[in-house]
């Protein structure tokens, strides 16, 4: 049996938008209640860890939150059963305190139950180690889950990383200080396809969304299957969300993508919803779509969905695939809101 996104939408169309660009509407009415709220969990491929279907962005929506915004949104992540939290090293916002320490002091009370997943920007072994270093100070952790190499990008030399960055990853791993390793990319999809068929990989984080720009559920998401990596999808919505689709459409492609195990979404305050209220209506989405039973996205429906956004596919609508761009580093070259 098969669902179609008009049947998800009929459910979720109405749910928020997790851009900070967009206005968000109210949650509809009845809609899941907050008291009975809890985020689904799923295999991470063969890590042996389950993960929330939705992953806690830590990048530049989420440091947008002012202070006494941001505290209460971590904490109602973790109550809403979101167990994974993903950020990097250099993830840091104007004067605010920076991503990791951000997640420094919240999720310690709550470690026992949650994953962290950081990432660094070196591809030099000592300076990694060193921003390594200062993600588990910042974040008052002695280990992390995920330690992931930052955004691959096409002039990447597998060679010198195998025998760099990634060699000082293994250990760190054999040590007990990194549980799993991997790397992020939304800048080339043809070299993470050559990183995983060359490296020993766990993790990788991706940019995935209906557009297909970058092709990487053509070129890098069946490698990782083949591998049964952990495929964590990224950019599910940003700059897309609304622009001719749903929040419940986004996701749910994303979901449905054979391999993928969660969607990392950053969260943030709009004209007329708190970031809580945002998150709390992507969860509900989370449970919309389990509780169709996880059922694959009917491929005339993908098509349409994906003919519908074909022509956001690009640096003229996508602030992400602009030159230069650098996720939580506002007035970079290529920086968006």
């Amino acid at each position: 049996m098969q669902r179609s996104v008009a049947g998800l939408a009929a459910v979720s169309g109405a749910g928020l938008f997790a851009s900070c660009s967009k206005n968000a509407p109210s949650t509809p009415e009845g809609s899941t209640t907050s008291a009975t709220l809890s985020a689904p969990h799923r295999p991470l491929g063969a890590t042996g860890l389950d993960v929330s279907l939705l992953t806690f962005g830590g990048g530049s929506q989420f440091l947008k939150n002012k202070d006494g915004q941001w505290e209460p949104l971590l904490e109602r992540a973790v109550a809403l059963g979101v167990n994974l939290f993903d950020t990097c090293s250099s993830y840091k916002w104007g004067a605010n305190r920076s991503s990791e320490e951000r997640f420094g002091e919240i999720l310690p009370a709550h470690r026992k139950k949650i994953l962290i997943s950081t990432k660094f920007e070196s591809r030099d072994p000592t300076e990694a180690l060193k921003e390594f270093d200062r993600s588990l100070e910042r974040m008052k952790t002695d280990y992390v889950d995920m330690l992931l190499i930052h955004n691959i990008v096409p002039s990447e030399e597998i060679a010198a990383l195998e025998k760099g960055v990634y060699k000082e990853m293994v250990r760190l791993k054999a040590e007990g200080a990194v549980r799993h390793i991997g790397f992020s990319s939304m800048d080339s999809a043809e070299k993470s396809r050559q990183v995983i068929e060359a490296l020993d990989l766990d993790i990788c984080l991706i940019a995935l969304n209906p557009t297909r720009y970058g092709s990487f559920a053509r070129l890098t998401l069946p490698a990782a299957r083949a591998k049964k990596m952990g495929v964590l999808a990224m950019k599910v919505m940003r700059n897309i969300v609304g622009e001719k689709s749903t929040p419940g459409e986004l996701l749910h492609y994303a979901w449905s993508l054979d391999g993928v195990a969660t969607a990392l979404v950053g969260h943030c305050a709009t004209h007329n919803a708190s970031a809580t209220e945002i998150l709390e209506d992507n969860v509900r989405l989370a449970q919309t779509f389990a509780a169709g039973g996880e059922i694959v996205m009917a491929p005339r429906a993908q098509r349409d969905l994906e003919g519908r956004l074909s022509p956001l596919a690009g640096p003229h609508a996508l602030c992400w695939a602009r030159p230069n761009y650098r996720d939580g580093q506002q007035g970079t070259e290529g920086f968006c809101a």
